[in-house]
């Protein structure tokens, strides 16, 4: 490869203009949002950014191949045409697999990347392993190479990364769930369901993937596996080569592992995410002590099913993260008996999921540009009360809470009406729980 296009110079953009740089690439860029800090930026490389401004066929023309922005969709007009004309759609995860042999973790999923890939890197540090979770992190991948110390990498891999991809082989490759998502940018649900099963689409005799054997899905697309082993967990029986929950303990290929009454996140959903990072660091090489005891030490992560206050038997939780009907349905699914604050901006998604855990609802509290269709998707199965703003949510969700309550904001939508990402908008729900509850002692992370 002689010439690469970049399209979209953000952190990824950036890194891997640097990378091509550095290994002589003649890089051409372009950018739909040119700032005088970006100019500055790639006047210091001699890069000339350009605006697209139309049709980018002419800038497609003469290039080996495109690497989009991870936020572009498989609808983006610059992909679309790229693929038209024959120009190869890649990925940082395809350049630095090009340019690095390391071993490579990838984990995919639509909820729970995060937190998966965090324990994964945590074992395998626990195991003396040197290495760093990259990806759709803080870390692009493509930078990550450049540091010599590290021994293998833990790659959170995003439908974006993956349906840019082409080539990316993991070592160990994990698909922990799949629900509906991204549909803006990938256009169908059958193709953003294509891009994460394109984790497995390359792997070899010696390569293990990891499935969640209760998501039917994803059961349906391990079964098809035609090359390496496949390894599975989840709360049906399990089989030789995969993790379970069995008499109240953690077990990996039939062995004890640990005690869930051990780990400090034992929620349903934190045991299938223990169970699919304790495959993939053993596979890459952690042994089982050091597996038990990163989980022994994992509180979670921040908005994340996070408790943030507990006041007169109820108990407050952030999972500001669940942009999803999906992901808000798994952490209802945590509870017997919830106040839900939802809604925010929807991803043109059904929130039917979230009327399947009506039984376990007291009072939904809508919120946001999507509170009328939260309030139509709960009609006639438990009662709802729209709120304007956080501060009035909270207020509301505290008149309606009782003991043995948890007031949830699980909002299962996107924050951009309100706020600029889910962190602050979760943050605002903290503050305001901690303050409506005088209790700002609660320990971040403490288990429900």
């Amino acid at each position: 490869m002689r010439s690469v296009a970049l399209w979209g110079l953000g952190v990824t953009g950036r890194a891997v203009a640097d990378a091509a740089i550095r290994r002589g690439l003649d890089v051409r860029a372009w950018d739909e949002n040119i700032t005088s800090e970006l100019t500055r930026w790639a006047s210091e490389r001699g890069l000339d950014v350009r605006d697209p401004d139309g049709d980018p066929t002419a800038a497609l023309a003469d290039v080996d191949a495109l690497v989009p922005a991870p936020g572009l969709g498989d609808t983006h007009p610059a992909v679309v045409q790229a693929r038209a004309i024959g120009v190869d759609v890649m990925s940082e995860f395809d350049l630095a697999q090009m340019w690095d042999d390391r071993p490579i973790v990838a984990v995919t999923g639509t909820d729970g990347k995060t937190t998966v890939v965090t324990l994964i890197e945590h074992m395998l540090t626990a195991a003396g392993r040197r290495t760093v979770a990259v990806g759709n992190t803080d870390v692009p991948l493509i930078s990550a190479i450049d540091n010599p110390d590290y021994e293998l990498f833990v790659v959170e891999a995003s439908s974006f990364r993956l349906s840019h991809s082409r080539c990316f082989r993991p070592n160990v490759a994990a698909w922990i769930n799949f629900g509906p998502d991204h549909l803006d940018a990938h256009g169908t649900l059958e193709q953003y369901e294509a891009a994460k099963a394109s984790i497995w689409k390359h792997l070899s005799g010696d390569s293990i993937a990891v499935a969640n054997r209760d998501d039917a899905l994803v059961a349906r697309h391990a079964a098809r596996i035609e090359h390496g082993v496949v390894h599975t967990f989840g709360q049906s029986p399990n089989p030789s080569t995969g993790a379970a929950i069995i008499d109240g303990a953690l077990t990996m290929h039939g062995e004890f592992l640990t005690h869930v009454a051990d780990l400090p996140r034992r929620l349903p959903h934190d045991l299938a995410n223990a169970q699919a990072a304790a495959l993939c660091a053993h596979a890459a090489g952690a042994d089982g002590a050091s597996i038990a005891a990163a989980l022994g030490r994992f509180v979670g992560l921040p908005h994340r099913a996070e408790t943030v206050a507990i006041a007169d038997g109820v108990t407050w939780v952030n999972d500001s993260k669940a942009t999803t009907p999906h992901a808000a349905a798994s952490a209802l699914a945590a509870f017997e008996s919830v106040i839900l604050i939802a809604g925010g901006r929807n991803k043109d998604l059904s929130f039917a999921p979230l009327a399947e855990h009506a039984r376990s609802i007291r009072h939904v509290v809508a919120i946001g540009e999507s509170a009328p269709d939260i309030v139509a998707a709960f009609d006639g199965l438990c009662e709802c009360t729209s709120a304007e703003s956080m501060p009035e949510a909270v207020q509301v969700a505290a008149a309606y809470a009782r003991s043995g309550d948890a007031v949830l904001l699980s909002p299962a939508c996107a924050s951009f009406d309100w706020y600029a990402n889910y962190r602050q908008r979760g943050d605002d729900f903290t503050q305001l729980a901690r303050q409506i509850t005088q209790n700002t002692s609660v320990t971040k992370g403490t288990l429900l």
